[in-house]
C-alpha cells in the first residue's frame, strides 16, 4: 500500500473550509448542542492525548437513525466504523488498495466526535452538516495533532472519503451503505421491526458488483425470513 504524504499549502485550511461555508443553516432549523472546539495548550503530548480522548466519544454516542426509530441499545458511531473496516478486509477484488479502504472505514465519521451523528430529518443542509464536520476535522489536526504528519494524513482520508473520486472512496461508500442495511436487517429480526426505509435508502444505490452481490445476498435472506414468518419484515 502507498502511504499518504500530504503537504499542506498554505492555503490549505481556508480551501479546506471553504468548500463547506456556501450556504449556513436556516434560523428555523433544529440545532444540536455542540461541544466547544479544543484549544492547543503548546503541549505536544497533552494535545495528542486530548484526540485519543475525544475519540471515545465515537464509542458512546448512538446512531441516530436508529435512536429516533426507538431502537433498544442502538450501535455506537464505532461500531458501524468497525465492521465497515471488517466488511472491506472481506473484499476480493484486487484493484482496490484494501488496507487503504479499512482506513477510509475507520476514519470516514471521524469528526462525529465533535458534532455527532446529524441525520437528514434534524434540519441541516447537507452544505452546514460538511462545514460542520470539516471544521472539527481541521480542530483535530491544527490544535490537537499539531498539523504532524499523522493528522494530515488522517485529514487527507477524511477529504477523500467526503470527495469520493477515489475506486477506494466509491467503495467504502458503498460499505457504509451495506453495513446500515446489515443492521436494519438485524434490528428488523431481533426486534420484529420494519425498518424498510433503511433498506430504501441503501441497497438500490450499491455499485460495486461485489458489493452488490452482498446486497443480493441479504435481501434473499430478508425475503426468506418474511416468508417463514410473515409477521416479521
Amino acid at each position: 500500500m502507498n502511504i499518504i504524504r500530504s503537504v499542506r499549502p498554505p492555503c490549505f485550511r481556508a480551501s479546506i473550509l471553504s468548500r463547506f461555508t456556501t450556504h449556513r443553516m436556516s434560523s428555523t432549523a433544529p440545532k444540536r448542542i455542540f461541544p466547544p472546539l479544543y484549544s492547543a495548550t503548546g503541549n505536544v503530548g497533552k494535545d495528542r492525548l486530548a484526540f485519543f480522548h475525544i475519540i471515545e466519544r465515537l464509542k458512546t454516542q448512538k446512531r441516530t437513525g436508529w435512536v429516533q426509530h426507538k431502537i433498544p441499545e442502538p450501535e455506537s458511531i464505532a461500531d458501524h466504523m468497525y465492521r465497515m473496516a471488517v466488511l472491506a478486509m472481506c473484499c476480493e477484488d484486487a484493484t482496490l488498495d484494501i488496507a487503504k479502504c479499512v482506513m477510509l472505514a475507520v476514519v470516514h465519521d471521524l469528526a462525529e466526535a465533535q458534532v455527532g451523528d446529524i441525520a437528514p430529518s434534524e434540519g441541516f443542509s447537507k452544505s452546514e452538516k460538511n462545514r460542520l464536520e470539516a471544521e472539527a476535522m481541521e480542530n483535530f489536526v491544527q490544535e490537537m495533532l499539531h498539523e504532524s504528519e499523522v493528522g494530515l494524513r488522517i485529514q487527507a482520508l477524511w477529504m477523500e472519503y467526503e470527495e469520493g473520486k477515489t475506486p477506494e472512496a466509491r467503495f467504502v461508500k458503498d460499505l457504509d451503505r451495506m453495513e446500515m442495511a446489515l443492521q436494519a436487517t438485524e434490528y428488523e429480526k431481533r426486534y420484529d421491526r420494519d425498518l424498510q426505509e433503511f433498506i430504501d435508502s441503501s441497497i438500490p444505490k450499491l455499485q460495486h458488483p461485489e458489493v452488490k452481490q452482498w446486497g443480493d445476498a441479504l435481501m434473499e435472506e430478508r425475503q426468506a425470513r418474511s416468508t417463514e414468518n410473515p409477521s416479521s419484515s
